[in-house]
């Protein structure tokens, strides 16, 4: 009998080691307000909708019954929209669906998303009830001005309050989102926006240059010649690159490493949800407009909140865009993504997945950027120059293979943890 028990046991053990690590996100379309410089999936609703949506996102989790036997979530990241708009029964309700469907690591990394002013010390205790253990808080700028001119919902001050609530509940891993380069922004209130939020030593924070993307207010008022002149013109190249320069410094002097192109941590909190993105970890998109990559295959969600309830209740297909990958595919994603990281890829880790070296595939590629200074070699390490990073998206672009012409996509809020 007791040899019976032990090699039930060590199967049970075998089984448990031979799963799949797997990152779950959960994409949450609400905000209160659509802000100017925001592209993302999101929309205001009513507590009608939000709740109809959720009740429709636990019945998706549901459906993975079958699937999640064969993973172990290592992390789970609530992204939108802005997640803090869930109330307290919500979040609970969708955590414990997450628990009862999927293994999930007991070390695991559980992110959620959120906006100054949106929180009481009730729903952060909830959060923190429910396993969530980091938290991503939208600030942006400490200038009020410039909130009010990107369209946020808060202040300098509620966001100070908001922080001191995090506090309060005990939360340890907190980043801050900031931007640059934004209309009206100068040097000055820049660095005092960096001052003020490193005198909170933050565990870890995302800095972000404006980008104008279409579709949003900020590309109509540029398009319209708002942002060339007055009050919110758009700082110059050169501004805009002294204050890319200035954040690496001072978040150095902070004690804070870059380890991605946008991301600074104290050490040991590295936001690994994103991590496993940029290393190819598989993940599954829960909820509209979400992304997922399981088995080589990359599918999306539709885009729409009412459609996708709709077919959730009805039993219905919610995919849209479904791709196996290539091999050439996850070759351009393995150095896309991970150059992205500062200490970039791994010549090993390259061979071992494709059976092939480096060199035989990118050679040419690999000589030309290092010539011209933008990669650089160090043992098996393939990364990014200083001055590759400041042009990172066109020299990431040379890794996709002639004829290519699409970009890999990321996923929303995998890479600009941006809150609405």
């Amino acid at each position: 009998m007791g040899k019976i028990l032990f090699c039930q046991t060590v199967s049970l053990l075998y089984l448990k080691m031979k799963k799949r690590n797997l990152e779950l996100y959960l994409h949450i379309p609400f905000c209160v307000r659509k802000c100017n410089y925001c592209d993302f999936f999101s929309a205001s609703g009513t507590p009608k909708e939000q709740a109809d949506y959720v009740s429709a996102m636990i019945q998706e989790i549901q459906s993975y019954q079958e699937l999640s036997g064969e993973y172990e979530v290592q992390t789970i990241f609530l992204g939108g929209g802005t997640p803090s708009l869930l109330t307290p029964e919500q979040i609970e309700k969708i955590f414990t669906t997450i628990y009862h469907i999927f293994s999930v690591n007991e070390n695991a990394e559980i992110t959620m998303e959120m906006n100054p002013g949106t929180v009481a010390i009730e729903k952060l205790r909830a959060m923190k009830a429910a396993g969530v253990n980091r938290l991503s808080i939208g600030l942006q700028s400490a200038q009020n001005e410039e909130l009010k001119m990107l369209g946020r919902i808060h202040t300098y001050e509620e966001f100070l309050e908001t922080w001191r609530l995090t506090e309060q509940a005990g939360f340890k891993n907190r980043n801050i989102d900031l931007m640059s380069a934004l209309p009206g922004q100068t040097m000055e209130s820049y660095e005092d926006t960096l001052s003020k939020v490193l005198a909170l030593e933050p565990e870890h924070i995302s800095a972000y240059s404006l980008i104008l993307e279409e579709g949003t207010v900020f590309y109509d008022w540029y398009e319209k010649g708002k942002l060339d002149r007055g009050a919110w013109k758009l700082p110059s190249e050169e501004e805009e690159y002294a204050m890319g320069e200035l954040t690496i410094q001072r978040l150095a002097e902070a004690g804070m490493h870059r380890y991605e192109i946008s991301n600074y941590a104290k050490p040991g909190k590295e936001c690994r949800h994103n991590l496993g993105y940029w290393d190819r970890v598989e993940y599954l998109g829960i909820g509209a407009g979400s992304s997922s990559l399981i088995k080589g295959e990359r599918f999306d969600h539709i885009r729409d909140r009412k459609v996708y309830i709709e077919k959730i209740r009805n039993g219905e297909s919610i995919l849209i865009d479904r791709e196996i990958l290539s091999v050439e595919s996850q070759m351009e994603e393995f150095m896309y993504l991970g150059l992205r990281k500062i200490e970039g890829v791994s010549r090993t880790d390259f061979q071992n997945y494709f059976g092939k070296n480096v060199d035989d595939v990118y050679g040419e590629i690999l000589d030309k950027l290092e010539e011209e200074q933008l990669l650089e070699f160090s043992g098996d390490r393939i990364r990014l120059t200083h001055r590759g990073m400041d042009v990172s998206n066109c020299v990431l672009a040379e890794f996709l293979f002639k004829g290519k012409t699409k970009i890999v996509q990321i996923p929303p809020k995998t890479v600009m943890n941006f809150v609405d």
